[in-house]
């Protein structure tokens, strides 16, 4: 079996490469400075995790023992500073370790470029990245890549956040410069089947997706996909890459010390020169995946309406295009959630009484008026409110209507989740769940939306100062009605 390097496994590119090597039949190393940030995983125990610094060279080059294949996908842009000369010492660092440990191929994935004039410090650095392992003596593939699109994706996440955010969209000049996106499973094939081409090639290969876009037009058939209405863009001449930078930071997550070499090179049209790599690695049946169709994908769990509880419960990793556990906290859909939870001297049993009886008569066990109001509202703006009642006074199954809500999922005796079916700007989910806790029961309550444009963060913001009276209130109510159970166990 073919033993593989990758470092930056931690990271966008790698932490989606490792499983696909693994599925391609490949032994991976990953070569990480934090193992601890691998732990939750799916794919962790069937790699071999070394810890090693790429700026100091320790543990690198036994890292590289026997592996005959060494991916490079780390960069430094978020460390600030001088990240070229770091990102320049790393590369001749790993480089070197290659050739001592007898490695016969790099593979390294940059971005594209205009092939004269002036570059960015971001897009200079990862050219002189290349360039370095291209003059080392181990022969090396370099990927020069289009925006990746997919969710984790630091330049998809700002096209993601800017556009949910802002309405309209005050922009430098530069903005309708041209760019050749890439879904990201696209990428991660190329990387795959870099390692089985000859040895003799060493030289870059231009890749990039079937669409050449501006950026003014990723932003809109990003808004057209997650369903928002499509942002008039300004072009400003007096916006410069390091006021767009702060534009950036203060209306989406993005890191600064992200979104300014990002921003920096969209000064230049960076799309593909040359198609030489369908020589040696055809496109796949039906081609390349267009632009729109890879935001579906990266959209694709938040139109299903998945919510996930913890990465603890993965089994299996996911497509390419889905968050990663090792992404960073600013990636992937925006969610807002009230988490509450109290011990109960009540059985689970008594507890889940009450649950599975929650709405219609019941009630919702705190702010009545509030509750009525909401219902109210949503009758008003064409909704359903809270006249639909529900079906059994004590008894729910999957699919059920509770007032403005519909069961989700059910595991009886255990948890309940209730979607909302009220007219609001995105999408909502109620979770209560019971489990025992000593001689007791630790009850556990959730509320999770996902917001849709700038309209949903409002409505998320304007409610926010009644979540302490109406879901404190339903901890409250729900454990003191179980307490009281004549029945309780």
């Amino acid at each position: 079996m073919t033993r593989v390097v990758v470092t930056g496994a931690t990271g966008y590119i790698g932490g989606r490469l490792v499983p696909q090597l693994l599925d391609a039949g490949y032994e991976v190393t990953c070569l990480v400075r934090s193992a601890w940030k691998l732990t939750d995983v799916p794919w962790r125990d069937r790699v071999r995790v070394v810890t090693a610094d790429l700026s100091t060279g320790d543990g690198v080059r036994a890292a590289m023992e026997g592996a005959e294949i060494a991916y490079y996908l780390v960069h430094s842009m978020s460390a600030g500073g001088r990240f070229e000369d770091t990102e320049r010492r790393q590369a001749e660092i790993f480089a070197a370790a290659a050739a001592e440990a007898g490695v016969r191929r790099l593979v390294y994935l940059g971005g594209l470029h205009p092939a004269e004039g002036r570059l960015s410090s971001h897009l200079a650095s990862r050219a002189a990245v290349g360039r370095i392992l291209l003059d080392s003596p181990v022969p090396a593939i370099v990927f020069q890549a289009g925006i990746v699109i997919g969710s984790g994706s630091a330049s998809f996440e700002m096209i993601r956040h800017l556009t949910e955010v802002l309405p309209y969209m005050p922009a430098p000049r530069w903005v309708r410069n041209r760019v050749q996106p890439i879904a990201v499973r696209d990428v991660l094939r190329y990387l795959v089947q870099a390692a089985g081409l000859p040895d003799v090639l060493n030289r870059t290969f231009d890749i990039g997706g079937p669409d050449v876009l501006r950026y003014g037009q990723m932003m809109n058939g990003y808004a057209v996909e997650a369903g928002l209405h499509q942002r008039p863009i300004a072009a400003l001449p007096v916006l410069t890459p390091w006021l767009a930078s702060q534009w950036v930071n203060l209306v989406t997550p993005v890191p600064r010390a992200l979104a300014v070499p990002i921003i920096a090179s969209l000064q230049n049209d960076c799309v593909a020169h040359e198609h030489d790599i369908d020589r040696y690695i055809p496109p796949p049946e039906g081609g390349l995946l267009p632009y729109r169709v890879a935001v579906r994908l990266a959209l694709r769990r938040e139109r299903a309406g998945e919510v996930e509880t913890s990465w603890q419960n993965a089994t299996v990793a996911g497509a390419p295009s889905d968050p990663l556990p090792s992404d960073p906290e600013w990636a992937g859909q925006v969610v807002f959630t009230d988490e509450r939870e109290r011990h109960s001297a009540a059985s689970p049993a008594a507890v889940w009484r009450v649950i599975e009886s929650i709405g219609g008569e019941s009630g919702w066990h705190s702010a009545p008026l509030a509750w009525a109001a909401r219902g109210w509202i949503d009758r008003l703006s064409g909704g359903v409110g809270m006249t639909r009642g529900r079906r059994h006074p004590s008894r729910l199954n999957t699919g059920d209507v509770v007032d403005v809500w519909r069961v989700e999922s059910i595991t009886r005796g255990r948890s309940l989740r209730l979607r909302a079916e009220m007219r609001m700007p995105g999408r909502g989910w109620l979770e209560l769940s019971v489990r025992p806790d000593g001689g007791g029961s630790l009850y556990r309550q959730r509320a999770v939306f996902f917001p849709k444009g700038l309209a949903g963060r409002l409505y998320w913001a304007m409610l926010l100062p009644f979540h302490g009276i109406i879901f404190s209130g339903m901890v409250a109510s729900i454990l003191r009605e179980a307490e009281r159970d004549p029945h309780r166990d």
